[in-house]
């Protein structure tokens, strides 16, 4: 007898084994429980239960919980032992806290707090991704309150926030990443309708040092903006000023200049020093 005929060959696909594909669709499911549980609601409540998470993700309950007691096992979530209730795990938040944005968090927070206090008013550490605005931390200053911001995305062409962590972006880069014909398509209030209508106002942000919408993103609702730069001088985050028209409409320009340097004071923390202005912007064409 060969010797290679006791050589395990292993089974095809079709017999019971993992395909890559399967292994995608499960981990996209895990992904959309973990999001569920990141959610606000999950946030407000204290966590969520399997009836809850199974009509949220749209699954069979007792695939959730499968689903569950598999990511528990690996710290990924955590069940409360009184409620039953699910929360984002002890292993998920220590992968978080090795990344580069959590050290932007922690030289920013108490710049932030600085600020809220200086102004009055809440602040939010904004990150980009693909054409939303992400709220990494919101620090209030006032007893006006801007709950739930953490972790939800807005787009980013009608808000100070967006128009900041735009700044590096050329305008073939904003075309990409911009793809719908009228930006302000819902936002019926918007300065920005089209992508060379954005890059104007990129262009003033990048000027002034700081961007300002006033109830465009939402009625009765103001905000500035200022960059975040890292060691190479990338932006990288946008501190926010957010507050109602009545209370900061006028004042923008103040609250402006004050995101501006409390951001620059961040920058340096980052590792970001000033320099001469490099290459001129690109035109618009």
């Amino acid at each position: 007898m060969n010797s290679h005929e006791h050589t395990p060959v292993p089974p095809p696909p079709e017999s019971g084994g993992t395909t890559p594909r399967q292994q995608g669709h499960g981990l996209r499911r895990d992904i959309d429980l973990l999001e569920a549980l990141a959610s606000p609601e999950a946030q407000s409540r204290g966590g969520l239960g399997v009836v809850r998470l199974s009509q949220i993700v749209g699954r069979e309950k007792s695939q959730v919980s499968r689903a569950l007691k598999v990511l528990a096992e690996e710290g990924i979530v955590e069940r409360d032992p009184d409620t039953l209730e699910y929360g984002l795990g002890w292993r998920l938040f220590s992968l978080v806290a090795r990344t580069s944005q959590n050290r932007l968090v922690r030289v920013a927070e108490p710049v932030m707090h600085g600020l809220s206090a200086e102004l009055e008013e809440t602040t939010h550490l904004c990150v980009l991704r693909d054409h939303e605005v992400l709220t990494l931390l919101s620090v209030s200053g006032h007893s006006f309150r801007t709950h739930g911001w953490e972790g939800r995305g807005v787009p980013a062409a009608h808000t100070s926030a967006g128009r900041v962590l735009l700044m590096d972006a050329t305008p073939d880069e904003l075309y990409l990443r911009l793809e719908s014909t009228d930006l302000a398509d819902g936002f019926p209030r918007s300065a920005a309708h089209s992508v060379q209508q954005l890059w104007a106002r990129v262009q003033e942000a990048r000027r002034d040092g700081y961007a300002q919408v006033n109830e465009e993103f939402e009625v009765g609702l103001v905000g500035v903006s200022a960059p975040v730069r890292d060691f190479r001088g990338r932006v990288v985050a946008a501190l926010n000023v957010s507050a109602p028209r009545d209370r900061m409409g006028d004042a923008l320009t103040t609250a402006g200049r004050a995101a501006a340097r409390a951001a620059g004071r961040v920058s340096t923390l980052m590792g970001w020093e000033r320099r001469p202005p490099g290459p001129s912007t690109p035109r618009f064409t």
